[in-house]
């Protein structure tokens, strides 16, 4: 099966399975959901959230954060991990965002990309939630189911995006990433991963391969 039948595939199984897949960040705006993403590099959504969930009644601005002290910003995310790098970062980004964008969050890749402690992913999510823009978002899910099912050789996240980008079509692109997020949280876990129950088997070379 060539990869865009087998992406084809996969993609209508799991939108049946999961079909209100979409980001589980709490946010009620871009900024928040800004810092949320930057926040769950290398941890849970689910302790992002709870971390979150007084944050932003402290944080409601760029000012807020790049105003804020950096040893307090830093305690009050200790909890997600990196909580150095991610204070600094949060700090860096709205200062930036104040100086370049009027306090806002923009609506494009390369503004984004000039963010302190954003990257590709972090712009995918906001781009495809927030400013309705297709991309593939690239984690650790993503990652690892891709290869497993064969439908990437890389890696590299920003290879697996590409390769991502050429078999499915555009308007399924954050979608296609949810799907992976939900499915490897649920079923394809990095460790002991329930193929014997995946309902993507017949599409999956790794699971093929392992219940042969």
């Amino acid at each position: 099966m060539r990869k865009k039948e087998k992406a084809a595939a996969v993609l209508h199984e799991l939108s049946n399975l999961y079909p209100d897949a979409g980001c589980s960040l709490d946010f009620t705006d871009p900024l928040e959901l800004l810092v949320a993403t930057q926040l769950a590099a290398q941890c849970t959504d689910v302790r992002v959230n709870i971390v979150t969930k007084d944050l932003f009644k402290k944080y409601k601005t760029a000012e807020d954060y790049a105003g804020a002290d950096l040893s307090e910003l830093e305690e009050d995310i200790k909890s997600t991990g990196f909580f150095r790098n991610k204070a600094r970062n949060i700090k860096e980004c709205c200062l930036k965002l104040l100086k370049d964008y009027g306090g806002q969050v923009p609506d494009n890749m390369g503004d984004l990309l000039s963010l302190p402690g954003v990257g590709r992913k972090t712009a995918n999510v906001l781009l495809s939630t927030i400013f309705n823009k297709p991309g593939v978002i690239v984690d650790t899910h993503c990652t690892r189911l891709a290869g497993r099912i064969g439908l990437t050789t890389s890696e590299n996240p920003g290879i697996i995006e590409k390769d991502l980008m050429k078999i499915l079509p555009r308007k399924e692109w954050a979608n296609f990433s949810h799907y992976l997020v939900y499915h490897g949280r649920e079923i394809c876990q990095a460790r002991k991963p329930k193929c014997e129950i995946c309902s993507i088997l017949p599409y999956c070379d790794y699971g093929r391969k392992k219940l042969k």
